[in-house]
């Protein structure tokens, strides 16, 4: 999205993300993505510890911004600041449908056939403001998160200069269509055998590759995985077999196949290679 404004007449005049962060098992500093990308294309960058307080705002002030945009920032953007600068959110759902932290992927869970990304304004609700432009995109029976995700950007990114460039009427999101999309916990990574395959694959893919879902073997310890198929029968309901070509979850509704795994501290493997490492 940002190469995208770059490319575009609204070149961005500064660009806010938030401070770097130790990452990875090293614990080494890292930067955003969005910073790298910022340096990259020679646009100033800051990252204060907040935007909300005096030396954030200045930071932005200085910058005399006509609109600020603001997409997956991963911090409140508070008073006085909010109402200073006409803002802008781009969103990858359809709202009022979705609301919150794990739009993608909720709605791959979930079996949403579409989904699309929304321009709003930034009110101090949760993604709740009015809705200057939206576009759709069908969920494909292979999406995965990485996969929607990376169309989404493109379709906002597109669909942000358009509304930059027309200033569109925003309308009001209807409140009783309203859902939310919480933050994905430990529990949401299981996958929960007395649950059928079907939800189960689409976890699967809801996670793939940036979080994992995983599967708690007899030992206690967690395979991840990276990709199933859905089986219309298996083992019993909460057996984990590896009597076949690939290891099959037994669930409460048809089984899941486990075509592409990861055993702790090691590489993603297929099921075949995995079954094969199993019975050396």
């Amino acid at each position: 999205m940002l190469r995208r404004l770059a490319d575009s007449p609204y070149r961005p005049v500064l660009v806010v993300t938030r401070p770097d962060r130790p990452r990875g098992r090293g614990r080494k500093l890292a930067s955003p993505p969005v910073a790298e990308v910022a340096r990259e294309l020679g646009l100033v960058l800051a990252q204060p510890d907040s935007v909300n307080d005096e030396a954030g705002m200045a930071l932005i002030a200085d910058a005399r911004p006509e609109t600020v945009v603001v997409c997956a920032f991963g911090a409140l953007i508070k008073e006085p600041l909010l109402s200073t600068y006409p803002m802008l959110n781009v969103h990858p759902s359809l709202l009022p449908r979705w609301r919150g932290a794990a739009p993608i992927e909720r709605a791959i869970m979930s079996g949403d056939e579409r989904t699309g990304v929304s321009i709003m304004e930034l009110t101090e609700g949760l993604d709740s403001g009015p809705v200057c432009a939206q576009a759709l995109d069908a969920i494909a029976p292979d999406d995965t998160y990485g996969t929607l995700a990376e169309r989404l950007e493109r379709i906002g990114a597109d669909l942000l200069v358009r509304v930059l460039d027309t200033s569109p009427a925003c309308r009001p999101q209807d409140e009783a269509l309203a859902t939310y999309a919480a933050k994905i916990g430990p529990e949401d990574r299981e996958l929960d055998p007395s649950r059928p395959a079907v939800e189960l694959e689409r976890t699967v893919r809801a996670l793939t590759p940036h979080i994992g879902a995983h599967v708690v073997l007899s030992d206690g310890e967690r395979l991840g995985v990276s990709s199933a198929r859905v089986l219309p029968a298996g083992p019993p309901e909460g057996e984990l077999s590896f009597d076949g070509s690939r290891p099959v979850l037994g669930c409460a509704e048809g089984a899941l196949e486990l075509l592409v795994v990861q055993p702790p501290g090691r590489r993603p493997m297929s099921g075949e290679d995995y079954l094969r490492g199993r019975r050396r």
